[in-house]
């Protein structure tokens, strides 16, 4: 994917292929003497069982720059806690495992939900949040990357090159998010982001508009991807969304506090894969179904808040406008992967594309009936003005069922 275009709205910073991962490590390291880097794995015990999760330990344990590497495990028990303190032992760095089911978090969750601050809905956007809570109390690092814990082909580099951007003190960036292909097993993978997102985001255009919103999420390649570094600067404030549109929320939240010039994305990875979810049409509470409907709602509500006006006619010719440009797009992806000797499954494509306009208007209908419902996790600013104590306190039980359970 090397190339040189920039689309004028945010910078895309790519791997041209003239720099080796070693240069960019020894930079690193410079930046890291005064600037801290932490990472962020949010995980379920259930990927410590899985192929991929091995693989990224032994990646890590080989990079020098990083300060402390904070593990937010779900789903597990006392016992499976256990076992993860063992797992994740292997790593060189400062590590914890914060165990967001143990008896101890969920006193914490009590108070958020006396102050009216709760509680949030259990999953990624929530780990996530618990975990920046940590790093925020910890009061040491300049810089936090967070990445998914099911990467199949995941390397060191790509850490590196995401964290780059935000690190290095002489660029001006707040925010960086990783893309790459998703291609595998001989086809082209990433069917919410090239047969939801992007179509639905021309639909949007071509039905409500030209809206800068709009505008800034058609410029990210990946706009899924689950790769973001971040300057801590910015977290006290950051709205986390509790569902399943996270990283649409995330990019939200960019455009909503940050100028377009300290947005960037970069280019990670030659080729990337992981754990992939069902597409579960009968049961709109799971597998891609949920997803794009959760991520359909975040769009909503975020144009929403810009002063869109949306009624039943609008998402009924949204369905319609999102269907045949996700049509029109499928036979380019088609193109696209027979030039390069993949295949895309067109059937199943349609599938997808049925499904998600289905869901477009299940997701306008629950807006429409619920505009001031807010899946948003309060942020830390918030959470810390109704109670001082409750950041420092869920760091301290953190660190004491850590030190405790062994």
């Amino acid at each position: 994917m090397a190339d040189f275009h920039q689309n004028g709205n945010i910078t895309t910073l790519h791997n041209l292929r003239t720099n080796d991962s070693a240069s960019l490590s020894r930079d690193l390291q410079s930046f890291a003497t005064s600037r801290k880097i932490s990472l962020i794995l949010p995980s379920l015990f259930s990927e410590l069982e899985g192929d991929a999760l091995p693989n990224i330990l032994h990646e890590l344990a080989q990079v020098p720059y990083l300060h402390r590497i904070i593990i937010g495990l779900d789903r597990a028990n006392e016992e499976q806690f256990r076992s993860a303190k063992q797992f994740f032992s292997r790593l060189p760095q400062q590590h914890i495992v914060i165990w967001n089911d143990s008896p101890r978090m969920q006193a914490i969750d009590a108070r958020l939900a006396g102050l009216g601050l709760g509680p949030c809905e259990p999953g990624k956007g929530k780990n996530v949040w618990s975990c920046l809570g940590y790093l925020m109390a910890c009061q040491d690092s300049a810089v936090v990357a967070i990445h998914d814990c099911d990467i199949v082909t995941y390397e060191k580099d790509m850490l590196a090159r995401l964290v780059y951007p935000v690190a290095n003190p002489n660029f001006p960036y707040q925010v960086s998010k990783g893309f790459y292909p998703r291609i595998g097993d001989g086809k082209i993978n990433g069917r919410v982001s090239r047969m939801l997102v992007s179509p639905i985001l021309i639909a949007l255009k071509k039905v409500i508009g030209d809206r800068d919103y709009i505008d800034f999420l058609r410029s990210f390649r990946y706009p899924l991807s689950g790769e973001f570094a971040m300057r801590t600067s910015i977290l006290p404030d950051l709205r986390m969304p509790s569902d399943w549109g996270l990283e649409i929320g995330l990019l939200s939240e960019a455009w909503r506090n940050l100028a377009r010039k300290s947005v960037c994305q970069v280019e990670i990875a030659d080729n990337y894969d992981h754990k992939h979810q069902d597409l579960s049409p009968e049961d709109k509470s799971t597998g891609l179904s949920r997803m794009s409907i959760d991520i359909c709602k975040s769009i909503f509500r975020k144009l929403a808040t810009d002063g869109t006006v949306f009624t039943e006619e609008t998402f009924r010719t949204l369905k319609a406008t999102y269907y045949r440009t996700a049509l029109d797009l499928l036979e380019d992806f088609y193109h696209d992967a027979r030039m390069n000797g993949l295949t895309v499954d067109r059937h199943q494509e349609e599938r997808s594309v049925e499904m998600f306009a289905e869901n477009i208007t299940l997701a306008g209908r629950i807006y429409l009936e619920n505009p001031a419902e807010t899946p948003f996790i309060p942020t830390w600013a918030r959470v810390h003005a109704a109670d001082p104590d409750l950041m420092r306190d869920r760091k301290a039980a953190a660190e004491l069922d850590y030190a405790e359970i062994s």
